[in-house]
């Protein structure tokens, strides 16, 4: 059984990627062990596999960054592996020194391009940190997979490297609604998943709620950008039409989607890494069989086009806005909804997956 250590920089809580990466590794025969960090807040977790967390002194800025793979580093020094998984820049340095000096295997997962992320568009020398260490490190990864096409192509344009396009489908699972009670019936609800940064499209969202009769917007999700929302929509008086339901449990979340009318996902083109996300939202919509509204970005663009679970946002105007949602929740998209949702899910992905780890140079 061979012997692999995952690592990432989160709590592990709410990460379905690195939950299904982990969990298809340890059904094909792998000896799993993953690391990432406990915060005071972090939820037990009861997994199949071995979780390791470290609990650190800093959790922000650099200091955070440099606690956590000094610890990852001799971690990794000085446990048995056959094969090192990191999951994004933050975590490859010190897998990238193991992988060097002890002649271990390493595979690279890129959930983003993390150089690109809209919050570093302002911070040019955190940018330039970050870029450093892809410039360092990327030309010399021989295994490597990402979510996107697009950002495959990007990376092997500037850094002539090959990635496997591994999209972040959920898994195949039943959906049972149950009816959150502080929603009304007779409500159209509107809803969003996920990290709750900026850029994800939600103040132009709150906004439009002024325009929409009937509905409820959930927002889902803890992220930087929280207490603005909040105090936007106390500005607004929207209270009655908007609920912040911050962070909940993925067994919680199959419960809650189902009862949305519209999934939206309306990321704004804030640099390379939104303009090619491909937001695993948009599939935990249509595996809910909930019609998705999208951003007009090249990969979820694709989605709707291909399958036409929804509609595209082509201007960002709230009026824009609501006549979508509202032609949305008019139009009939289920039949395509059953299609991708047999399409578009882990299932897919895990043969690719594992042949990867099993392939490793």
């Amino acid at each position: 059984m061979r012997k692999i250590i995952v690592s990432v920089t989160t709590d592990l809580t709410t990460d379905q990627r690195v939950e299904k990466v982990c969990n298809t590794l340890y059904k094909n025969g792998f000896n799993v062990t993953l690391v990432g960090r406990k915060l005071a807040n972090s939820s037990p977790l009861k997994r199949d596999y071995k979780v390791k967390r470290f609990q650190l002194f800093f959790n922000k800025t650099i200091l955070f960054f440099a606690e956590y793979n000094i610890r990852l580093f001799f971690y990794l020094m000085f446990s048995k592996k056959e094969l090192l998984l990191a999951n994004d820049i933050d975590t490859l340095i010190p897998n990238y020194l193991i992988h060097k000096l002890q002649r271990k295997k390493l595979i690279f997962d890129s959930h983003e391009l993390f150089s690109e992320i809209p919050e570093l568009v302002h911070r040019k020398k955190v940018k330039k940190f970050w870029l450093s260490i892809e410039n360092w490190i990327l030309p010399n990864l021989k295994n490597n997979y990402t979510v996107s096409n697009s950002i495959a192509n990007y990376y092997f344009n500037k850094y002539k490297v090959s990635f496997t396009t591994i999209a972040n489908y959920p898994q195949k699972k039943k959906y049972e609604k149950t009816l959150v009670s502080s929603l009304r019936k007779d409500e159209k609800i509107i809803i969003y998943q996920g990290a709750v940064n900026i850029g994800r499209g939600l103040e132009l969202m709150i906004e439009t709620m002024s325009l929409l009769n009937n509905y409820r917007l959930i927002i889902i999700g803890e992220g930087d950008v929280l207490k603005s929302l909040k105090k936007l929509v106390a500005l607004k008086n929207l209270k009655n039409k908007v609920v912040f339901m911050n962070k909940v449990s993925p067994i919680e979340l199959s419960k809650i989607t189902p009862n949305a009318h519209v999934g939206i996902s309306l990321e704004e083109d804030l640099g390379l890494s939104y303009k090619y996300a491909l937001p695993n939202k948009i599939f935990d919509y249509i595996q809910a069989k909930v019609p998705i509204l999208v951003s007009d970005l090249p990969e979820m663009r694709k989605i709707v086009e291909e399958y036409g679970v929804g509609e595209i946002l082509t201007s960002r105007e709230p009026e824009i806005l609501a006549n979508k949602i509202e032609t949305i929740t008019t139009s009939d998209y289920q039949k395509k909804l059953k299609l991708a949702k047999q399409e578009l899910v882990w299932e897919v992905q895990e043969k690719k997956l594992v042949a990867i780890f099993k392939n490793a140079q």
